[in-house]
C-alpha cells in the first residue's frame, strides 16, 4: 500500500504503542537468554515530566530497545518513589484548602487522604513516559510505599540496628521548619545572602569592661551559654576564668578556650549556642555545657526568648536589634555575605536544631563501596565523577535516617518507659511485645503499652534497595527472579544524587547481595537553556514535554535531546535541535516513499553502478555498525546517534539512492530494488532505539508482517569484518563528483548539460557511478585537454573539465589570474615560515608538517592554474 505523502506521528503514535503493549513486547520472565536489566531512578510520585526525565529516560529506552534487539532479555522496571517530604507538603496544602490542619488529625486520618492523593496523582508522569515511548515493563510498575517494599525497608532497618550499624542520638541537624522535619547535609543547597555581621557587647561580670562578639543571627543569644576564645589569642589571656553577661538575657556565661575559633574571624570570641549551630554543639560537647533550645518546630522563639516568644526568627532579628542599640550593646553593624542553608525541597532557611534522631553508622559500609568504584568493578561514564565520589565517601558523616513525617515508612522502634534505653526494635508489634518483655523481664506487657516511634525514614532509605526490593530480593533473598536479573546493568541517572542515590544503593547491594548493583553508572548532563540556567518550573524556562511531543512527534523530540547531550555535560537545550529531529523522520519518510514509487523489472539487470553502489553501501554498513557498537561500549550514545544520522542521511539517502535510482520514466532492476529494501530494512533497526514509532511503522509498511516479525523485536545486524579499500575507492569517487558539481555550481551551468573529464590516472574504480552522478559522457584516463578547462584535485590527482561554450573568456581568465595572485601570496607567508630555522626547530614535527602540506597543495594548485591560464 502507498504511504501517505506526509509522516503523521499523532496517528502513528498511539497506534504502534498500543501494538506493543497488547502483545507483551516489554515484558520480561527469567529464561535461557541472557539478562539485560534496567531499574529506573524512581521520578517523585507528586511529579510531572521535565526535560531532565525527557534526557534521561530517552537514554535508557534506547539503551533497553538496543539491548531487547541484540539478543537480551530485555527488562525495564519502572515506578516511582512516594517522595516523603514532597508529599507531605501537598497533601497537607490540599487539607489547608479544604480547612482541615494536621495538627487537628490522627496519623491513619492523614495516610488515608495521602494515599487518596497518591492514587489520583501517582501515575501521571509514568503514563508521560509511555507517549515518549519508553518500553518499560509495566506489569511490574513498583511504588516505594507499596506492601513488600516497605516490609524490605522495616527488615533492613531491624537487621542493620542488630548489627549495631543504626542508632538512637541527640545530635543538631538540619531543621526545615516549613515540612516541620530535619533534612539530611546532602538536601542542603548553600546560597550566597546579603546579611550584617552584628558586634555584640557581652559584659565582664563585676566590670564596666566588654568583650566584643560578632554574629550573623542575635536571635540566637536565647540559647548562649558561653563564650570561647583561641587559647593562642594573646588578647584575651587576662579574661581566662571570668564570665560575661550575656546581652538582653542577663545570663551569666563562663569564658571557655578551644583551638576551634578562628582568631582572624569577627573579633575572635565566638558565641557558643549549642542547640542551634553543628560546632557550637561539638565544642559544648568538648566542655561538658548545657543545652538551651530556645526555638520551636515553627522556628518561632520559645519561652526561653522571654520578650521575644511567639515571634518568628527573622522578625526577632529585626526587633533585637533596636533594642540592643537602644541599651547600647551593639557596638557595630557591617554588610557581610555569607552562604546560607536552604532545604532542597521547600527553599526555606535551615534551622540548626538539637534533636533526637536515629543515625545509620556509614563509615563501615561506605569503604567496600568505593572500593569498587575505584577500581571499575563498577564503572562511572564519565570518569570524572569518580573523583567526586571518592572525596564524598572519604569524607562521609553517619547517615540521619529519621524524619518528623506520617508519609513514609514507620520507624519500627517500640517505647515501653521514658528511659534512654526504653524501647525495643522489631519488624512487627508482636515481635515488639516478645522483646520488650524479655527486656524488663514483665511478662505482662502487652501491644498497648508500646508505643511506636512517631518519625518516618528517610525516603532515600527505601530507595537505596531499589535495584534488590524490586525483585523481593530483601524478602525472598534465593527466589528466581533477583537470582536472574541481579545484578542489573546499567543505571542512568543525574550527578546530582550521586550521593544520595548512586552511593548508597552500592552500600546496599553489597550488604545485602555481596554483589555490586550494576555494572556501568552513566551519568546524564543537566538540561540548561541557552543562557545556561537550569530549567525550572520557578524560572519559566522550561518548555512542557508533552507540548514538544505534540508539536515535532516522540521521535523528534528523542532525536533533538539526544543530539546535543555529550555524556555527563550539560545539555544546552534548544528547540531547533527537535525541529531537526523531525526534519529527520520526514527525510526517512520520503526517502521510503521515493523506493516504493520506483517501477521494477526481473528482466532488467543490474548495471554496473548499481553493484558498485551496493557493494560500497553493504561495507560502509558494516564498518558503521561496528563504531556505533563502540561508541555504545563507551556510552557515547549521542555519538552513536550521530553515526546512524549520517549514515541514513548523506551515505543512503544522498548517495546510495542517487547512484542506483532509475532514469526518469525507466523501471529498476528487481535485484537493486530488493537489495535496497534489504538496506533499508537494516537502517529501521539500527534507527529503531532512538525513532522507534517511525521505525515500526515504515517497518510495518515494507511487507506484510507476522506479530512475532515486528521491528521492537527484530534482532539487530551484528558487526562484521568489512573492506576499508571499497569504502576509500567509493570516498574518492564522490569527491571527484563533487569535484565536477562544484564546477556547474561556480560557473551556473546546469547539471543536465553533460560534459567529459579528462585525468592523469588510467582508471576509477567506480567510474559507473561518477558518470552517472556527474553526468559525464565520457571519462579520458591518462589524457589532457587543449581546450580552455576547470580543473580540480583529488589528492594528487588531476582533473580536468573543457569550459563549456556558453562561458565568457575573459572573465574566467580575470577570475583565474586573481585566484593564482591570491595563492602565491599565501604561499610566501607559508615559504617564510618554513625558512625560518627556529620555528623549524621549535614546533611540533605534526605542526611542521602540516605547514609543509600546506606548502605543496599550494604549489600544485598555482601550476594547474597556470596551465589553465595557458589554455584560456
Amino acid at each position: 500500500m502507498q504511504i501517505a505523502d506526509k509522516y503523521n506521528p499523532q496517528e502513528t503514535e498511539q497506534k504502534w504503542y498500543d501494538f506493543w503493549l497488547e502483545n507483551k513486547f516489554f515484558h520480561s520472565t527469567p529464561d535461557n537468554r541472557p539478562p539485560y536489566t534496567i531499574v529506573i531512578p524512581p521520578p517523585n510520585v507528586t511529579g510531572i515530566l521535565h526535560m531532565g526525565h525527557m534526557l534521561n529516560n530517552t537514554i535508557q529506552d534506547v539503551l533497553v530497545r538496543r539491548a531487547r534487539m541484540q539478543g537480551f532479555n530485555a527488562c525495564w522496571v519502572p515506578g516511582t518513589d512516594h517522595a516523603s517530604i514532597a508529599t507531605e507538603a501537598k497533601v497537607v496544602a490540599k487539607l489547608k484548602a479544604e480547612g482541615i490542619n494536621k495538627k487537628d488529625i490522627t496519623r491513619e486520618e492523614f495516610l488515608k487522604h495521602a494515599w487518596e492523593w497518591t492514587d489520583k496523582y501517582g501515575g501521571t508522569i509514568l503514563e508521560q513516559l509511555k507517549k515518549l515511548g519508553c518500553s518499560c515493563d509495566w506489569d511490574r510498575t513498583r511504588f516505594t510505599m507499596e506492601d513488600n517494599l516497605s516490609k524490605s525497608v522495616i527488615k533492613v532497618f531491624v537487621d542493620l540496628y542488630n548489627k549495631g550499624l543504626i542508632y538512637r542520638g541527640y545530635k543538631v541537624v538540619n531543621w526545615d521548619p516549613e515540612a516541620k522535619t530535619n533534612i539530611s547535609d546532602e538536601e542542603v543547597i548553600f546560597k550566597e545572602q546579603n546579611g550584617k555581621l552584628f558586634y555584640l557587647k557581652y559584659k565582664i561580670e563585676g566590670s564596666e569592661d566588654f568583650l566584643t562578639v560578632a554574629t550573623t543571627r542575635p536571635e540566637t543569644i536565647f540559647g548562649d551559654v558561653a563564650v570561647c576564645v583561641n587559647p593562642n589569642d594573646e588578647r584575651y589571656t587576662h579574661l581566662k576564668g571570668k564570665n560575661v553577661i550575656v546581652p538582653i538575657v542577663n545570663r551569666v556565661i563562663p569564658i571557655i578556650e578551644d583551638d576551634y575559633v578562628d582568631i582572624e574571624f569577627g573579633t575572635g570570641a565566638l558565641k557558643i549556642t549549642p542547640a542551634h549551630d553543628i560546632n557550637d554543639y561539638e565544642i559544648g560537647q568538648r566542655h561538658h555545657l548545657p543545652i538551651i533550645d530556645s526555638m520551636d518546630d515553627d522556628a518561632v522563639l520559645n519561652e526561653h526568648g522571654l520578650h521575644y516568644q511567639g515571634m518568628g526568627r527573622f522578625t526577632v532579628r529585626k526587633e533585637i536589634v533596636k533594642e540592643l542599640e537602644q541599651n547600647d550593646l551593639l557596638l557595630k553593624a557591617e554588610d557581610y555575605v555569607n552562604k546560607v542553608g536552604t532545604s532542597e525541597r521547600t527553599g526555606a532557611v535551615i534551622e540548626p536544631k538539637i534533636s533526637v534522631q536515629w543515625f545509620l553508622k556509614m563509615s563501615e559500609i561506605a569503604k567496600p563501596a568505593l572500593d569498587v568504584v575505584m577500581d571499575d568493578t563498577i564503572k562511572f561514564h564519565p570518569e570524572k565523577f569518580k573523583n567526586t565520589y571518592r572525596h564524598w565517601m572519604e569524607n562521609v558523616h553517619d547517615w540521619n535516617i529519621s524524619r518528623q513525617l506520617w508519609w513514609g515508612q514507620q520507624i519500627p522502634a517500640y517505647y515501653f518507659g521514658d528511659g534512654e534505653n526504653d524501647f525495643v526494635v522489631a519488624e512487627t508489634i508482636e515481635d515488639a511485645v516478645k522483646l520488650a518483655q524479655e527486656k524488663t523481664s514483665n511478662f505482662q506487657l502487652q501491644a498497648s503499652d508500646l508505643k511506636q516511634d512517631a518519625d518516618a525514614l528517610d525516603t532515600w532509605f527505601s530507595s537505596w534497595l531499589w535495584p534488590i526490593s524490586v525483585f523481593e530480593g530483601i524478602l525472598e533473598p534465593d527466589n528466581q527472579e533477583i537470582n536472574y536479573y541481579y545484578p542489573t546493568s546499567d543505571l542512568v541517572t543525574g550527578p546530582d544524587i550521586i550521593f544520595f542515590w548512586v552511593a548508597r544503593m552500592i552500600m546496599a547491594g553489597l550488604e545485602y547481595r555481596k554483589d555490586v548493583p550494576f555494572k556501568n553508572v552513566y551519568f546524564t548532563g543537566i538540561v540548561r537553556d541557552k543562557q545556561r540556567r537550569k530549567m525550572s518550573k520557578s524560572l519559566g524556562n522550561s518548555p512542557d514535554p508533552i507540548e514538544l511531543i505534540e508539536k515535532y512527534g516522540a521521535d523528534g523530540v528523542r532525536v533533538g535531546i539526544l543530539l546535543s547531550s555529550a555524556a555527563g555535560n550539560d545539555l544546552l537545550f534548544d528547540e531547533d535541535l527537535m525541529l531537526q529531529g523531525r526534519n529527520f523522520a520526514t527525510k526517512i519518510w520520503n526517502a521510503y516513499k521515493l523506493i516504493q514509487g520506483w517501477k521494477r523489472d526481473e528482466n532488467i539487470k543490474a548495471k554496473e553502478s548499481d553493484i558498485q553502489t551496493i557493494n560500497w553501501f553493504g561495507e560502509q554498513l558494516n564498518k558503521t555498525i561496528t563504531e556505533i557498537e563502540d561508541q555504545f561500549s563507551k556510552f557515547r550514545i549521542s555519538d552513536a546517534l550521530h553515526l546512524v544520522y549520517k549514515l541514513i542521511w548523506d551515505d543512503f539517502c544522498s548517495w546510495y539512492l542517487e547512484a542506483v535510482k532509475p532514469n526518469f520514466g525507466e523501471a529498476i532492476s528487481e535485484e537493486v530494488y530488493q537489495k535496497t529494501i534489504a538496506y533499508f530494512e537494516e537502517l529501521m533497526k539500527l534507527l529503531h532505539p532512538f525513532m522507534p514509532f517511525l521505525s515500526e511503522e515504515l517497518w510495518q509498511h515494507i511487507s506484510e508482517r507476522s506479530i512475532s516479525e515486528a521491528l521492537v523485536i527484530a534482532q539487530q545486524k551484528k558487526s562484521e569484518s568489512f573492506n576499508e579499500e571499497v569504502i576509500k575507492d567509493f570516498d574518492f569517487a564522490k569527491e571527484v563528483i563533487s569535484g565536477v558539481r562544484n564546477y556547474r555550481q561556480s560557473k551556473g551551468i546546469s547539471p543536465r548539460e553533460t560534459t567529459e573529464v579528462f585525468t592523469n590516472i588510467t582508471t576509477i574504480n567506480n567510474a559507473g557511478v561518477v558518470k552517472k552522478l556527474a553526468n559525464i559522457s565520457e571519462i579520458n584516463f591518462n589524457q589532457k585537454t587543449d581546450k580552455p578547462s576547470f580543473t580540480f584535485l583529488v589528492g594528487a590527482n588531476e582533473f580536468s573539465i573543457p569550459l563549456s561554450e556558453n562561458l565568457d573568456l575573459a572573465e574566467e581568465k580575470a577570475k583565474t589570474e586573481e585566484e593564482i595572485k591570491y595563492l602565491k601570496g599565501f604561499l610566501i607567508s607559508v615559504d617564510k615560515k618554513l625558512s625560518n630555522e627556529k620555528f623549524v626547530a621549535n614546533a611540533k614535527p605534526e605542526v611542521v608538517e602540516v605547514e609543509r602540506k600546506k606548502q605543496k597543495d599550494a604549489q600544485d594548485k598555482i601550476a594547474l592554474l597556470e596551465e589553465k591560464l595557458k589554455s584560456l
